[in-house]
């Protein structure tokens, strides 16, 4: 398929590789320079990389990121044709999907949200799990591309809906690491050792893909940034912003979201959402480390 991809950043890059690798005819786009991909057209502009495609792939940072490469200056919109899609892997807000998908339904092209889980690694290996939103026969069409990129795909209801289950997705991982990170600065305060507490959760019912994915990183005291915190941050924010529209509480989450405030004002904005644990610690004046 001939595929305009756009946004190069920690997960945009490998998954217009994979699409390349996959022999499907790529033109990438990215806002800063220099991020080419083998075996793909890297065009100039948003516009230049959709002109001609069947599909336009995003994945960008956030709800102004989209709608900026799509109805911005030299955005997709000027190169929009009957019978393409445009399918969103970033995550942005639910109600700004319906927007985006309603106008560009006035060119006759189909929308699909599609945001996944999974971390920078599932992405250079082509296993994303993806949450899409959009019409069956859409997706059908958008079925080979799905497979180069992941491993499974949840179709969660109509166009808006993939951004919706992203939302409560982070909400819940969001809340997940902040137990397991309180757990972990109070563990160390009382003098619980690590090696002897992580076997026990991983035997029990707090086992979690959260803990099993993040404790090896932790272990080696490692925050580099496989999700970075500021884009964490916004997800939560995103997930109160959605809340506050539906009327609803969500009070743990707003306690999570100071947490983030306090981190990203120290300086942890491109670290590892995971380096959240280091403001617990610096709070009990303890830090969480390997025996050896």
């Amino acid at each position: 398929m001939r595929v305009a991809f756009l946004g190069l950043g920690i997960m945009g890059r490998s998954m217009a590789a994979n699409l390349a690798k996959a022999g499907h005819e790529v033109a990438v786009w990215n806002r800063s320079a220099g991020n080419d991909v083998e075996g793909a057209r890297t065009a100039a502009t948003p516009a230049d990389a959709a002109r001609g495609a069947e599909v336009v792939w995003m994945c960008v940072s956030d709800t102004k990121a989209v709608e900026s490469l799509l109805f911005g200056e030299n955005g997709v919109e000027s190169s929009l044709a009957p019978g393409m899609i445009i399918a969103d892997s970033s995550t942005i807000s639910p109600s700004a999907t319906e927007r985006f998908a309603a106008r560009v339904k006035t060119h006759g092209v189909d929308y699909v949200d599609a945001p996944m889980t999974g971390s920078k690694i599932a992405a250079a290996g082509g296993s994303l799990i993806f949450m899409v939103g959009g019409d069956e026969s859409v997706l059908a069409r958008l079925k080979p591309l799905f497979d180069a990129m992941g491993k499974q795909v949840f179709h969660m209801g109509a166009t808006g809906k993939g951004q919706a289950t992203k939302l409560v997705m982070n909400l819940q991982i969001a809340l997940i690491f902040e137990g397991f990170a309180e757990a972990l600065t109070l563990a160390t305060k009382l003098g619980v050792e690590l090696e002897r507490l992580l076997p026990l959760v991983q035997a029990s019912m707090v086992r979690s893909g959260v803990v099993e994915y993040k404790a090896p990183f932790i272990m080696k005291r490692d925050f580099s940034p496989n999700f970075p915190l500021r884009l964490m941050l916004k997800d939560i924010r995103l997930a109160l912003a959605a809340a506050k529209e539906s009327r609803v509480r969500l009070p743990g989450l707003e306690a999570v979201e100071e947490v983030y405030d306090v981190a990203a004002e120290e300086g942890q904005s491109d670290l590892d959402y995971a380096a959240t644990l280091t403001l617990l610690e610096k709070w009990a004046g303890v830090e969480v480390k390997s025996a050896a």
